[in-house]
C-alpha cells in the first residue's frame, strides 16, 4: 500500500521554478535585445539571488535540499544504478540526479558571474553591474564566455528535461508531480524527514538579498 509522503519543501519548489523560468526568459531577453536586456540585467540579479539563496538552503535548509544528505560518492552511485538505492532510502534527488543539479547550478554561477563582467558592446547602456571593476579587454573576454556558455547551460537543462521526460513515460516514475506538490507516493516503511523553519530560511533569503545589494552596490 502507498503512502504520501512530503518530501520537497515550499522553498525548495519555488527555487526548482523560478530558476526555469528566469533562464527562459534569460534566453528570450538576449535574443530579443533592446530595451529588454534592461530586463536582462535585473533578471540576472534575480539568479544570483536564487543561487545563493541554493547554496544556503544546501547548507542549512530541509534534509532533501541539503547537498550532504543527496550527493553521493562513486559507490552509492554504483549502488543505485544497480538498483540497490530505492526512494525509501533516498526520497529526495537520487546519487545521480545529483551529479545534475551540481552541473546546473555550477553552469548557472558561470553565467551569472560572467554576464556580471560583461559590457553591453551595442548600446554601451546595460553593462553588467561589476564591468567597471575589470579591464576592457576582461569584459569582452567575460561577454564571449557568457554568450558562449550558455550553449552549455542550454544543454544540460535539456538533459534534465529529457531524463525527467524518460522516467515518466519510459520507467513510469513521475519526478514532475512532487516538484509541484511537494508529495510522493512511497510503499513500505517511509523515512522521517526534517524540514528547516522559518528561521533557517529567512537567513538564507538574508544572505541572498546582502549579496544582490552588494553587487548592485557597485553599479
Amino acid at each position: 500500500m502507498k503512502h504520501k509522503l512530503k518530501v520537497w519543501d515550499l522553498p525548495t519548489r519555488l527555487f526548482h521554478w523560478m530558476l526555469a523560468a528566469a533562464i527562459v526568459f534569460m534566453w528570450y531577453s538576449a535574443e530579443q535585445g533592446g530595451n529588454l536586456l534592461l530586463w536582462h540585467l535585473r533578471c540576472g540579479v534575480l539568479i544570483l539571488a536564487l543561487l545563493v539563496f541554493r547554496i544556503c538552503w544546501g547548507l542549512w535548509g530541509s534534509d532533501t535540499a541539503k547537498f550532504a544528505n543527496f550527493v553521493r560518492g562513486p559507490k552509492q552511485i554504483v549502488r543505485y544504478l544497480k538498483g540497490e538505492i530505492t526512494e525509501n532510502e533516498q526520497p529526495g534527488h537520487n546519487p545521480v540526479g545529483a551529479l545534475m543539479v551540481l552541473a546546473l547550478l555550477a553552469a548557472v554561477a558561470v553565467q551569472v558571474t560572467t554576464g556580471l563582467f560583461a559590457p553591453d558592446e551595442n548600446t554601451f547602456t546595460n553593462s553588467g553591474y561589476l564591468n567597471s571593476l575589470v579591464s576592457e579587454d576582461t569584459g569582452a573576454a567575460m561577454r564571449k564566455i557568457h554568450i558562449a556558455f550558455f550553449n552549455l547551460l542550454a544543454a544540460l537543462a535539456a538533459v534534465h528535461v529529457i531524463t525527467i521526460l524518460a522516467y515518466k513515460f519510459l520507467k513510469k516514475h513521475n519526478l514532475i508531480t512532487p516538484m509541484l506538490t511537494g508529495y510522493k507516493s512511497l510503499e513500505g516503511r517511509l523515512p522521517e524527514l526534517r524540514f528547516a523553519g522559518l528561521g533557517k530560511f529567512a537567513a538564507a533569503v538574508a544572505v541572498a538579498v546582502a549579496v544582490v545589494w552588494a553587487v548592485v552596490s557597485v553599479a
